[in-house]
């Protein structure tokens, strides 16, 4: 009986991602290195993450500044149109 137990926790382990590979949208696939340079040990919970690498957008790579502003509220504000209007945010359409 314990054996069955022990194999059904083990199977349920498995079967879960782990807690880093369940955030896999377009900034963590852009991101991932800058994640590790500037955000590493940053829970992936209320955005802490995400507010990490707006921080050091400055510093972030280019796929990964240019997911930032695609996405969220630099989507929401025009930012992923490439510099034109996109009718998002305050921009016009």
């Amino acid at each position: 009986m314990k054996i069955k137990i022990l194999a059904l926790i083990a199977a349920a382990i498995l079967a879960s991602p782990p807690l880093a590979f369940a955030q896999r949208g377009p900034v963590a696939s852009a991101c991932a290195s800058d994640i590790e340079t500037y955000c590493k040990g940053l829970p992936h919970v209320n955005r802490a993450v995400r507010k990490c690498l707006e921080q050091n957008k400055d510093k972030v790579g280019t796929s990964c500044r240019e997911a930032l502003n695609a996405t969220g509220w630099g989507y929401r504000h025009g930012y992923g149109c490439g510099g034109g209007a996109c009718g998002r945010g305050n921009q016009p359409q």
